[in-house]
C-alpha cells in the first residue's frame, strides 16, 4: 500500500477495507475460483484483484463493487448509505422541524365555525 494514502486514510477505513478484502479472499476460496478467473470476469488485472484482497484503498469502488457482483455478494452494496440507516441524519433532520404548523389566513379575514 502506498505511504501517500496511510497517512491521509482514518486507521478505522483500513481496517474496515482489511476486513472486506479479506472476506473477498475467503469467498473465492469457498467458491474454488482461481484468481486469474475472478480477475478476468470482473475485467481487471490480477495484480488489482491481489490489491482489492489486501484492502488496498487505493483500489476504485467500482472494483471492488464488480468483484462483489462476480461474487454474487453485491446486493448489500445498495444499503451503505441508505437513508433508512442514517440515525445521525434522520435525527438532525428531526431537530429542525417546526414545533407547530401555522395555516396562512386567507384573505376576506377569518372563516366562521362550519354551519354557521
Amino acid at each position: 500500500m502506498p505511504t501517500f494514502i496511510k497517512g491521509t486514510i482514518p486507521l478505522p477505513v483500513l481496517r474496515l477495507l482489511g476486513k472486506l478484502g479479506s472476506d473477498i479472499r475467503d469467498a473465492r476460496l469457498r467458491r474454488r475460483i482461481r484468481t486469474v478467473t475472478l480477475a478476468e470476469r470482473a475485467l481487471i488485472s490480477r495484480t488489482t484483484l491481489h490489491r482489492i484482497e489486501r484492502g488496498d484503498p487505493g483500489v476504485s469502488m467500482g472494483n471492488y463493487s464488480t468483484v462483489l457482483f462476480v461474487l454474487g455478494l453485491h446486493d448489500g452494496i445498495s444499503e451503505l448509505a441508505d437513508r433508512s440507516r442514517d440515525s445521525l441524519g434522520l435525527d438532525l433532520l428531526e431537530e429542525r422541524l417546526p414545533q407547530r404548523v401555522r395555516l396562512p389566513l386567507r384573505s376576506g379575514g377569518p372563516r366562521s365555525p362550519a354551519g354557521e
